[in-house]
């Protein structure tokens, strides 16, 4: 990744926030990598280079700076922007892959061998997908060290490391300190975090401006019985990680000081990291509002809902499965008809957590998974009600996703995610697209022929007919995802209240 080196030492001089998260600082003369927005006396352009990931200082022998923590930024947006295999990998890395299944289970879900990944990654980020990874446990470790009680042999094993020794070395390394003294200074700095057994209490961080009622009102519009729910803590939900099922609350509605306040509940602490990237997902916190709306709002008739609804937010998943079945059962029926269709399925094939994650009979809470494909697949039909057509095509989509043959994960390329769901019998291209834009995160998906978007767009004195519209939108990639979330958002501000569906 090429990175322009006058342009970063001048967003490092003017401490701009707004690059954090897009390169690393390094500075030569004391081995440290910083944030761009480091308040440390500025070092001399001779002493410092530019970096585009932490896996890269690291592995030029840089420690991460204790005052800043460039870990705890906002990741790049690049990789949701990007659709290329440095990309790919990353988000795959950050969902903790190569933990799971290797360097050499990373290569096989991309489609490459591993000499040739490490070969791209090493041009591109700076770093191969091991130090990549490694840079990631550090990470997911430090987390654990600040905000959970767990004893540093659990923080090693939970954070991927073969060993506590590895563990001490890479947090000596990567930090400059050992492991106890990272808690200790997180106590003193920050506040010493209750320790509530199972309960991780997250700051997540974002870049401002953010749009959370706009995602507090999705999110409620769409709410699951039992699944999810919407209350004075935020929105609330479960979790099918890859090691059991989670819990997580998100306090939207007081999001502050760039960040968001998350209080997840594991039933293994391996899946924070997971858990951390899909939340992060779920509500694109890696998005540079200040690109998109500069951009969106350079066009006339789009620039007043720029205006008043600045930095906003696509919503992801953090279960590409239950998206791409809700979203199929919600084909061309209204919001509120597919929850209840979705809520029943629920309700019929998922499964309840267990007691050590449920809520108490004060404070309740979403206590069902959604089902799986495999159960979909198995027993949908007689769970589903409604049009033959869409049963088949539910069914065929759950079997697919169960036999493997297809895979929803965010390493997918998004041209290849839309060819398969299009070979599939009733999937088309809206929901390709639609979903595309909720699983990967691709900024760039329009859906000129939505209802929603053309209505959208009369509303704002746009093109509604879709060609008109996609030759309109031209100027505004590559953010037209954003674009059609404006629209969408417009022509729900047109309905009265009593029709408002979304």
């Amino acid at each position: 990744m090429l990175l322009d080196q006058d342009r970063c030492y001048n967003a490092v001089a003017s401490r701009d926030a707004r690059f954090d998260g897009h390169f690393i600082t390094a500075v030569r003369t004391t081995g440290i990598y910083c944030r761009p927005s480091c308040p440390a006396t500025t070092p001399k352009r001779a002493n410092v280079e530019f970096l585009p990931t932490a896996g890269a200082a690291q592995q030029r022998g840089y420690r991460a700076c204790r005052r800043c923590l460039p870990d705890a930024v906002p990741g790049s947006p690049d990789w949701n922007t990007r659709a290329d295999l440095a990309a790919r990998s990353m988000r795959l890395i950050s969902d903790g892959l190569v933990e799971r299944e290797g360097v050499t289970g990373l290569a096989q879900r991309l489609g490459y061998s591993e000499r040739h990944l490490n070969r791209v990654l090493t041009a591109e980020l700076g770093a191969g997908p091991l130090a990549l990874a490694r840079a990631h446990r550090a990470h997911t470790a430090r987390l654990l060290i600040e905000t959970t009680p767990l004893g540093m042999a659990d923080i090693a094993f939970a954070a991927g490391f073969a060993s506590v020794r590895q563990f001490n070395d890479t947090v000596r390394e990567v930090y400059g300190v050992p492991p106890t003294t990272l808690r200790t200074e997180s106590g003193r700095k920050r506040g010493a975090v209750s320790a509530v057994a199972g309960t991780l209490v997250l700051r997540l961080p974002y870049r401002p401006p953010f749009d959370a009622d706009g995602l507090l009102a999705f999110f409620g519009s769409h709410a699951l019985d039992g699944v999810e729910s919407i209350g004075d803590s935020g929105y609330r939900r479960t979790l099918r990680l890859p090691h059991g099922p989670a819990t997580v609350a998100i306090a939207l509605g007081t999001a502050t000081h760039h960040h968001v306040t998350a209080t997840l509940r594991l039933s293994d602490p391996r899946d924070l990291g997971p858990a951390v990237a899909r939340i992060r997902r779920l509500l694109d916190l890696d998005a540079d509002p200040a690109a998109v709306d500069a951009l969106l709002g350079a066009d006339p008739a789009l620039a007043p809902a720029v205006a008043a609804v600045p930095g906003i937010r696509l919503p992801g998943t953090v279960d590409g499965v239950e998206t791409a079945l809700r979203t199929v059962l919600g084909q061309q029926v209204s919001v509120a008809a597919a929850r209840t269709t979705v809520s029943r399925l629920a309700a019929a094939l998922g499964e309840r957590l267990p007691a050590a994650l449920a809520g108490t009979d004060d404070d309740p809470g979403p206590d069902l998974l959604f089902p799986t494909a495999e159960a979909i697949a198995e027993h949908g039909r007689e769970a589903l009600t409604g049009p033959a057509r869409r049963t088949e095509t539910v069914l065929a989509l759950a079997t697919a996703l169960a036999d493997g043959s297809l895979v929803l994960d965010v390493g997918r390329d998004a041209a290849d995610l839309r060819a398969a769901l299009t070979a599939l019998p009733g999937i088309g291209p809206w929901t390709a697209g639609y979903l595309a834009m909720r699983l990967l995160g691709d900024p760039d998906e329009l859906l000129a022929s939505d209802l929603g978007v053309r209505r959208g767009a009369e509303v704002l004195r746009l093109p509604s007919d879709a060609p008109a519209l996609e030759a309109h939108a031209d100027s505004w990639k590559p953010w037209r995802s954003y674009a059609a979330t404006h629209l969408w958002r417009a022509a729900a501000d047109a309905v009265t209240p009593s029709r408002r569906t979304s």
